[in-house]
């Protein structure tokens, strides 16, 4: 599709340290519940707003090349409505006059904002572009909830991407994506937009909280996921172990661990669920940058990036390290 680059990847996470043994009164289930449940064993709880955590992450990615030419927020969290939350990440990094705005897909943000960067960077519009995902969701967990409560951790993670230099072999090499609708109140946050106005009589508090049906989106994916990376591997005459490495949305301990129920060994599929929980669109950026920065992936690794988002949406990219 593009030769295009990652160039680098950063990553911040909040030092608070919220365990499941902590969680587990605020929630009225056993720590060992918890763990049988989602896999998470702790997650970080931001004490600072998503722009600042934000920029902390793309300082890293961005090491001392300075600014980009375009920075893509992929978050779902926002600071606010109205501006956009990548005006605030611009100011936080001390900038002016990028061009910035959101790529909003909820957990697949990333996947489509790098995408979307494929594009620019091909055609020449831009030459470096900055894509930043920064979530701060524990704020909005719901606490009657328990199972999706004791999912979400706070994190942010950051990638800068430019055209291929040649004779280098870095690409995306494909991506899909499907939505189905019929999954839409599966997943839900229901306020802070028009159908839910905060001065409406039939809006409620749970209505800023986020609600969703975790066992009902799992069977819903399993069989659009399966179909979707047959027909991928199949368009690019690819087998599973030709894949180097699995970043998937770190959904859930069980949703990772499906990947190897699909068709891939456990060591191909990176995983740091138990350790940080499930942070919305920063999970896939942030397993990718956390193995980087381990060594695990090498210039010239055949990457699969993807996962479920809601909608419910599935999509998944193909790329070269």
């Amino acid at each position: 599709m593009y030769k295009v680059k990652i160039i680098d990847t950063g990553n911040y996470l909040p030092p608070k340290v919220q365990t499941s043994a902590d969680l587990s009164p605020l929630i009225g289930k056993s720590e060992k519940w918890i763990l049988s449940r989602t896999g998470v064993a702790e997650r970080r709880i931001a004490e600072e707003r998503m722009d600042v955590m934000a920029a902390k992450a793309a300082r890293i990615a961005l090491g001392d090349d300075g600014p980009p030419d375009c920075i893509l927020n992929a978050s779902t969290s926002p600071l606010q409505l109205i501006p956009d939350s990548s005006v605030f990440i611009q100011q936080e990094l001390g900038w002016n006059g990028i061009p910035s705005w959101s790529t909003h897909a909820t957990c697949l943000s990333f996947i489509v904002a790098m995408v979307n960067a494929g594009a620019f960077l091909h055609t020449n519009v831009f030459k470096r572009i900055l894509i930043v995902s920064s979530e701060t969701g524990t704020p909005f967990r719901n606490f009657k909830e328990a199972e999706s409560a004791a999912l979400f951790g706070d994190g942010a993670a950051a990638a800068v991407l430019e055209k291929t230099p040649d004779g280098e072999s870095s690409e995306i090499i494909d991506w899909q994506m499907g939505t189905w609708p019929e999954g839409a109140k599966l997943t839900e946050f229901r306020g802070a937009g028009t159908l839910k106005p905060p001065d409406h009589p039939d809006t409620v508090p749970e209505d800023n909280l986020f609600t969703m049906h975790g066992t009902k989106v799992y069977r819903m994916a399993v069989a659009q996921v399966r179909k979707m990376l047959t027909e991928m591997f199949d368009r690019n005459n690819l087998q599973p172990k030709d894949i180097d490495w699995v970043i998937p949305h770190q959904a859930s301990g069980r949703g990772v661990e499906a990947y190897s129920h699909y068709v891939f060994e456990k060591l191909q599929v990176v995983n740091i669920v138990r350790n940080y929980g499930n942070c919305i669109s920063a999970s896939i950026p942030l397993a990718l940058s956390i193995a980087q920065k381990e060594g695990k992936i090498k210039r010239g690794d055949l990457l699969l990036l993807g996962g479920t988002g809601a909608g419910l949406s599935i999509s998944f990219v193909l790329l070269r390290w």
